[in-house]
């Protein structure tokens, strides 16, 4: 298929997975597909830079099967403005000049695609979760989103993390509870084993990406158990304690929760929506960052030419 010259490549890498796009500069969406997850942060150490480029490798072969991009605009979680290695190797892989490349936080791109600036709140829980506004100036201001290691409340790691520390709670006091619990046994089956042992590896030597998939066993087990029910309650009201400081902050707008971890189960976001002022809009979507990532893109593409 004979492409236009023009085409805008849309990346936007969570810690789960990482999503690119093709958009024609009419903004049309002419392929899509998905690599492993990734974080910036991953490139402070030498077996994390050696995964993203081993990333970046697959991405750049799935998408030049379909063609080669003019410009692309990057959305990397975890990403806080030095990307010179990032973009030299993307570059590289793509055969584009660095300069055709811009990079930026990945919830900058979310934000995107849901508002134009000024216009609302983005609560996004993937595998760690943040409130974002973008002003009127183009100012990019959040709430939380610090790290799954400090908070990220709500988000795919808290939730597992939160469903790990319940189980093992109960086997302190208990040995031999888990056998009794849905969420319980929905869990030790994905870490692959009840004793410790699996457990202390999964949660400390697994990527953080990786730990967050956990929440689906939670999930799943919601309606059985009732700690999972409450797991999944109590991650709304951390993702509407997000969206409350930025209210306080700014003022009343609208809200967009999305991410992957928000999708989970219905509970979260009826919690968030309960947590929040009644006369608060909020909107629970499955945005697609990278086709809004591509469509700028494709538009930086088109004003150069």
């Amino acid at each position: 298929m004979l492409y236009p010259p023009d085409i805008g490549l849309g990346i936007d890498a969570g810690g789960t997975q990482t999503r690119w796009a093709l958009a024609a500069p009419d903004g049309a969406v002419l392929a899509e597909g998905t690599v492993a997850g990734l974080s910036a942060l991953q490139m402070a150490k030498p077996d994390g830079r050696a995964s993203v480029h081993a990333t970046f490798a697959d991405l750049a072969r799935d998408v030049l099967m379909h063609a080669r991009p003019a410009r692309v605009r990057a959305g990397l979680t975890g990403f806080g403005g030095d990307g010179d290695q990032l973009t030299r190797w993307l570059a590289e892989l793509l055969g584009i000049a660095p300069g055709a490349i811009a990079m930026c936080n990945d919830i900058e791109i979310a934000y995107r695609a849901s508002f134009n600036p000024g216009e609302g709140y983005l609560v996004y829980a993937g595998t760690g979760s943040i409130g974002a506004f973008i002003d009127g100036d183009g100012s990019f201001h959040r709430a939380g989103g610090r790290g799954v290691v400090l908070d990220d409340g709500g988000g795919g790691f808290w939730i597992a993390r939160e469903a790990l520390r319940h189980i093992w709670r109960l086997e302190d006091e208990a040995p031999g509870s888990w056998e009794q619990s849905a969420m319980a046994r929905a869990v030790f089956a994905q870490v692959g084993g009840s004793d410790w042992a699996h457990s202390r590896q999964f949660i400390y030597g697994q990527e953080r990406g990786e730990v967050g998939k956990l929440a689906l066993a939670v999930a799943a087990s919601a309606a059985q158990d009732p700690a999972a029910a409450a797991i999944l309650d109590e991650a709304g009201r951390e993702l509407g304690r997000l969206a409350g400081a930025l209210i306080r902050r700014f003022g009343p707008r609208p809200v967009v929760l999305s991410g992957r971890a928000a999708g989970l189960h219905p509970a979260i976001a009826a919690s968030m929506r309960a947590s929040l002022p009644p006369a608060t809009s909020v909107t629970h979507t499955e945005m697609r960052a990278h086709h809004a990532a591509a469509r700028l893109a494709a538009c930086n593409a088109a004003a150069i030419t």
